[in-house]
């Protein structure tokens, strides 16, 4: 057997604590203090607005169209874990549907994010699992074509490692670093707090940026002794 197997059983996951403090951040949050990067590409949406995960990145490639791999990562996934699938983006046949993802969230996985498509989205809806993909197929997959389990994987434009914590909400989906989201936390904090005192300034009538002019300047819109 080669020394770099396809499938990859045990790699570190990020404490669950750790998990449930992040968690408390909307994914918009994160990607802003992660330098405004980690979101995956907007084409990977919910299938309802109001779906939200958070936990860590259990990852899978597939080949187009088949979901061999994705049954086999079911079987060893942990509770707590989000699959985190690379369909290639294809969308000419779905990847997963209800008789799956009543087994994800019978196993305890948090969600599903698929570079793919799904089905039985009315089903999935009624059930209240968290499901993000690029959109919805009737044309069912096969069981055919070997792919990896626990590699990096390449989802909305965005590597993510196994371990990863990876969230979404109705903004999508923003996946971080394993070793960095624990110092992202005490970033996050403050921004939350730093937004709601903005907000309440402009509910008072304080609706200028106090940044724009500037900005402006900087930009050559106005000359240096210009205002708006």
């Amino acid at each position: 057997m080669s020394n770099y197997p396809d499938i990859i059983r045990d790699f570190e996951r990020i404490p669950a604590a750790i998990i449930e403090r992040a968690a408390q951040f909307q994914p918009a949050i994160l990607a802003d203090v992660a330098g405004r990067r980690g979101a995956l590409h907007g084409r990977i949406t919910a299938l309802r607005p109001r779906m939200k995960f958070a936990g860590t990145a259990f990852t899978v490639e597939v080949r187009p169209g088949d979901n061999l791999m994705i049954h086999a990562a079911m079987a060893l996934a942990r509770p707590g874990d989000v699959l985190v699938i690379d369909g290639k983006g294809d969308q000419t046949s779905a990847l997963m549907g209800t008789i799956m993802m009543t087994a994800c969230k019978q196993l305890g996985i948090a969600g599903v994010v698929v570079d793919g498509a799904v089905r039985d989205s009315l089903e999935i809806d009624e059930m209240d699992f968290p499901v993000f993909s690029v959109g919805t197929n009737p044309n069912g997959p096969t069981k055919q074509v070997s792919g990896r389990i626990g590699h990096p994987v390449t989802v909305g434009g965005v590597t993510v490692h196994p371990g990863d914590f990876i969230t979404g909400d109705g903004d999508g989906v923003v996946a971080v670093e394993r070793l960095k989201i624990e110092s992202l936390l005490p970033l996050a904090e403050k921004k939350v707090t730093d937004e709601a005192k903005r907000i309440a300034q402009i509910k008072q009538g304080n609706t200028s940026a106090a940044w724009l002019t500037a900005a402006l300047r900087t930009a050559g819109v106005l000359r240096q002794e210009e205002v708006l």
